[in-house]
């Protein structure tokens, strides 16, 4: 289907934000009036740059507050609208947005509503411009679209359609399968946002937080499915007002919803998603100098070196990390790499670049394994391995010791990139994301997501970057235990340094609220949680750089991550080295 976006959508000067669409494969834009209005250029060469760049200009938006008015009003009306027809014909479009009156004047009769609309439809008849008519979900009197649809029935012009708007449907709550028995000729254009579950006013809600599709709680694709079964050809386009995406890079952001359009059109047609990964295959960290300890500490044996590469192989059970001698980006120890198991890493790498995620650029040596990634987001380098990359590094018999495997890995997004990264992680992995949570910070809120596959295979944390005015550049890797109490008790006695301390009320309140809290907790610094389906047990060590680890221990069917006990980790890493 073609695929379009409101300039809204996207930050910078008109002229950057057409750029960016077009490179991004949009085939047309949706104009924003107040873009047009503060750019420099006339309407004729807007729509020479936009033809030049291979965009159509599917729609001229928005014309507020028009019908249901008293007859004063009407005529101010129509001569504002032979202006914006004007407009509207210098740049080459030819459908108008209309949105329902939120103006206290809006007059509740559909009679006089339908019978202005058709009037409006003939005059723009006259200049070859069809209008669609839109239910805003704030609108005084009509904020329901199939209330817009009836009025659009009413009113009887063939250049008098409706405009779908995901978010002013699903936001209210209202049924899409409404959607079908308006025919699909007179759906005449199709907006998608997606949005957080939010408990707010609706307008402060649509102008702050929309998303999109899939970066939010919506089902977008069930709206567009009934949108399509009603007959409708037009465009998928996307409006989305979100304060991030204003701020945020024009390209990344353009690419990110482009992206977000490939993912919706796989959905609509049922395409298996090839990448889901069945594990870890490793976590690569720079700087093994600094880390090298830790991990000793920890019970990991050094198994192997690459030939080619300055990187040596760490293994402990079916954990194994990968400790890389390249500084890394920022010049301190950091994750820098995070190599999944998949069924078929050449399927993976084919549906991550068809969702807009290049290959990286990689030096490999005639026998080496091939190992492709893509970039997410952040910079991290995400491998698709088959069963090949440990020959790499030589023959290594298994390690025993008390960590079985990476339970989770948490990355730390920079400010403008967490739901960039959400739609990459589910879209470009196919990892399922869990609620989205918002926990408590000595400086504000930190911002966290979990995201899985099925049976919690790989599970990924995202978490967002900036709290008040401190940037949380951590990141840390979770490994798993099957007795986390006698780890911690070796750790206690052997490596008491690499224990984050944990603060004597903290066990104070957690027997407060659980029966039977085994007291040694407290001397060995675990935290504890639990739910319907199971309890969970953890630790923190210091941070080296950028990273730290978690040692945990999940029994029964617990599926969380301990996220009520983030913000006692949290405050003793303000705190500083210990």
């Amino acid at each position: 289907m073609r695929k379009s976006i409101a300039t809204v959508s996207v930050s910078g000067t008109l002229t950057e934000k057409l750029d960016a669409i077009a490179a991004a494969g949009f085939d047309g834009v949706e104009i924003f009036e107040n873009d047009l209005l503060v750019c420099p250029l006339p309407p004729e060469e807007i729509r020479a740059r936009a033809a030049d760049l291979g965009l159509s200009i599917d729609l001229y938006q928005p014309f507020r507050d028009f019908e249901a008015v008293p007859a004063d009003l009407l005529a101010r009306n129509l001569r504002r609208a032979e202006h914006k027809f004007r407009t509207m014909e210098r740049l080459g479009a030819d459908l108008l947005l209309v949105c329902s009156n939120v103006s206290p004047e809006a007059i509740g009769d559909d009679e006089l509503a339908a019978s202005q609309l058709r009037l409006l439809a003939e005059r723009a008849a006259e200049h070859g411009i069809r209008i669609a008519y839109e239910a805003l979900a704030w609108g005084r009197h009509v904020n329901e679209y199939l209330h817009a649809w009836r009025l659009v029935r009413m009113a009887d012009h063939p250049n008098l359609g409706t405009c779908l708007d995901s978010f002013h449907i699903l936001s209210r709550g209202s049924d899409p399968i409404g959607i079908e028995a308006i025919p699909g000729e007179k759906i005449f254009f199709l907006q998608l946002a997606d949005a957080p579950l939010l408990a707010m006013d609706v307008l402060q809600w649509s102008r702050h937080y929309r998303c999109f599709p899939g970066q939010g709680n919506f089902d977008v694709a069930g709206l567009v499915r009934h949108v399509l079964d009603a007959g409708y050809t037009g465009p998928l386009s996307l409006e989305v007002f979100n304060d991030h995406f204003r701020q945020a890079g024009t390209a990344r952001t353009a690419r990110d919803g482009m992206r977000s359009l490939l993912a919706l059109e796989d959905s609509l047609y049922g395409a298996a998603h090839p990448a889901v990964p069945t594990g870890f295959a490793f976590a690569e960290l720079a700087d093994p100098e600094a880390l090298g300890g830790m991990l000793t500490a920890l019970g990991f044996q050094r198994t192997g070196t690459h030939p080619t590469k300055p990187v040596e192989l760490w293994e402990q059970g079916g954990a194994r990390l990968l400790l890389n001698a390249t500084e890394s980006p920022g010049g301190d120890p950091a994750l820098v790499a995070i190599g999944l198991d998949s069924p078929d890493p050449g399927a993976a790498v084919k549906h991550a670049e068809s969702l807009l995620s290049p290959v990286l650029p990689r030096e490999r040596a005639p026998r080496e394994a091939r190992l492709d990634a893509v970039a997410a987001p952040d910079g991290t380098q995400i491998f698709f391995c088959g069963t090949d990359w440990l020959d790499d590094f030589g023959p290594s018999g298994p390690v025993a010791g008390e960590i079985t495997r990476i339970d989770h890995v948490a990355l730390t997004q920079p400010f403008h990139y967490f739901d960039e990264a959400e739609l990459f992680y589910r879209t470009v992995l196919g990892l399922r994301p869990q609620e989205s949570l918002e926990l408590p910070d000595p400086y504000g809120l930190l911002r966290s997501k979990a995201m899985s596959a099925a049976e919690g295979a790989v599970r990924m944390v995202i978490n967002l970057a900036q709290v008040g005015a401190r940037d949380l550049p951590w990141q840390h890797v979770a490994l798993a235990c099957d007795d986390v109490v006698a780890v911690a008790r070796r750790l206690r006695a052997e490596h008491p340094e690499l224990l984050l301390p944990i603060p004597a009320n903290y066990y104070d309140d957690l027997e407060a609220r659980h029966d039977n809290v085994d007291p040694e907790l407290r001397e060995l610094g675990l935290l504890y949680d639990r739910d319907a389906h199971g309890e969970f047990l953890h630790l923190y060590t210091v941070t080296v750089g950028r990273v730290f680890f978690e040692l945990v221990q999940r029994t029964g069917d617990y599926q969380g991550y301990g996220a009520g006990n983030a913000p006692i980790r949290l405050s003793v890493q303000h705190a500083g080295p210990h």
